[in-house]
């Protein structure tokens, strides 16, 4: 209870954390219960209401076959939020090991792991995942998959950096000397000193992934009408973005924020787990 209590007080004391999880706080909340509160179911459909300016009735607008602009954003934060946490939950499970062994082996083991990365990182993100869902076939399956190999060496580098000033730390070497296996060593020592730089790289990708979701979707290559995502959403309405600017406007201030929620979060928890700082905070209390 204490470790929760201090924990709440770094935040409160930290900006950039506070923002950012009040703002990905809002965006969990309305893709938990967004389809129960939401004003117009989000595939409902009124020909006669077509391209209607933001109302009263919808704040947001309606597109093309009468839906409900906020309706969609809504439930759409759902199936955003679903792949990037998926996605980003697959990059730490491939990265993870890679770089717990390129970093604790070393030798030309860490140098192949390290050109592979190298390699994958060269490539932009985009063009990356494109290549991977055009060659696997159009699918949320796909996609996900496809952002998970994209942030994967990304995930590597982190933990890769973590090991190598782990592993010759006196507890890792008295690991050693008591004969634990290698193994032992990297998923026993050296994995849960790695944990907090891990938080904070996959806060940020969660607001990545969001992004070249979208950006997949936006290109045709992830959900399919009509489905409510967000980059299907601005991708429907780029022909009408000056006749009814609001399809694309409120669907790209969603997605920014969301960005800029984890991005603030992300940094709000690495200041919060400084370890200059929690020594500066144990110092002045005596500790």
């Amino acid at each position: 209870m204490g470790r929760l209590r201090r924990l709440g007080e770094d935040i409160r004391r930290t900006p950039n954390a506070l923002i950012g999880l009040a703002i990905v706080s809002l965006f969990l909340i309305l893709a938990a219960i967004g389809p129960y509160i939401v004003p117009h179911p989000a595939t409902e459909m009124a020909m006669l209401n077509q391209f209607a300016p933001p109302s009263f009735d919808h704040p947001f607008g309606t597109d093309a076959f009468g839906r409900d602009v906020l309706s969609r954003i809504i439930v759409g934060a759902r199936l955003s939020f679903l792949l990037a946490a998926t996605a980003t939950l697959f990059a730490i499970v491939l990265g993870t090991p890679l770089g717990l062994v390129a970093g604790y082996v070393g030798g030309w083991v860490d140098e192949v792991l390290m050109r592979l990365s190298d390699t994958l990182l060269a490539l932009p993100s985009i063009i990356l995942a494109l290549v991977i869902v055009t060659t696997l076939g159009s699918s949320l399956i796909n996609v996900v998959l496809a952002i998970a190999i994209v942030y994967a060496p990304r995930i590597a580098r982190v933990v890769r950096g973590g090991t190598l000033a782990l592993r010759d730390q006196e507890f890792v070497q008295a690991a050693r000397a008591r004969g634990e296996s290698g193994s032992y060593v990297i998923f026993s020592e050296i994995l849960p000193n790695t944990v907090a730089p891990l938080i904070v790289e996959a806060s940020i990708r969660m607001g990545f992934a969001i992004l070249l979701a979208t950006s997949l979707s936006f290109l045709g290559l992830g959900a399919s009408p009509p489905a409510p995502d967000w980059g299907l959403m601005i991708n429907e309405a780029r022909l009408q973005v000056f006749r009814a600017p609001w399809l694309t406007i409120f669907p790209s201030i969603a997605i920014g924020l969301t960005i800029v929620g984890f991005n603030l979060l992300g940094d709000g928890i690495r200041d919060i787990l400084d370890p200059r700082r929690v020594w500066t905070e144990r110092k002045s209390e005596g500790v």
